[in-house]
């Protein structure tokens, strides 16, 4: 009798848990419901996952959250980067790393 071949497995991927989706959501809420942000898109690749944030659909991301938890034990497994590259924020907490994109629209009145 010939055995069953075995299922091929889907590859592996990191993703944002429900938990952290909240998280993110109430941040991206918020900015929407203030006209700053429309869009947004869920990359979730074997080493990261990322959620970008959108002014226009066409346009790049003004902002990108990322999980990666090969960083987790260094510099902490979340990170918030700008639309030039730059790590705005990176930490263990995802809830203060994100206090960065609701203090980052608000600016001094002249």
């Amino acid at each position: 009798m010939r055995a069953a071949a075995p299922v091929p497995r889907e590859k592996d991927y990191v993703a944002f848990d429900r938990h952290e989706l909240s998280e993110i959501l109430k941040v991206y809420g918020r900015m929407v419901a203030a006209g700053e942000w429309r869009d947004y898109a869920i990359d979730h690749l074997p080493d990261r996952a990322v959620f970008s944030i959108f002014r226009r659909s066409s346009e790049m991301p003004l902002y990108r959250v990322e999980k990666n938890p090969k960083l987790a034990r260094r510099q902490g497994a979340y990170s918030v980067i700008a639309q030039t590259g730059m790590i705005l924020k990176r930490g263990g907490d995802l809830g203060r790393v994100l206090r960065v994109l609701d203090k980052s629209w608000l600016s001094v009145a002249e």
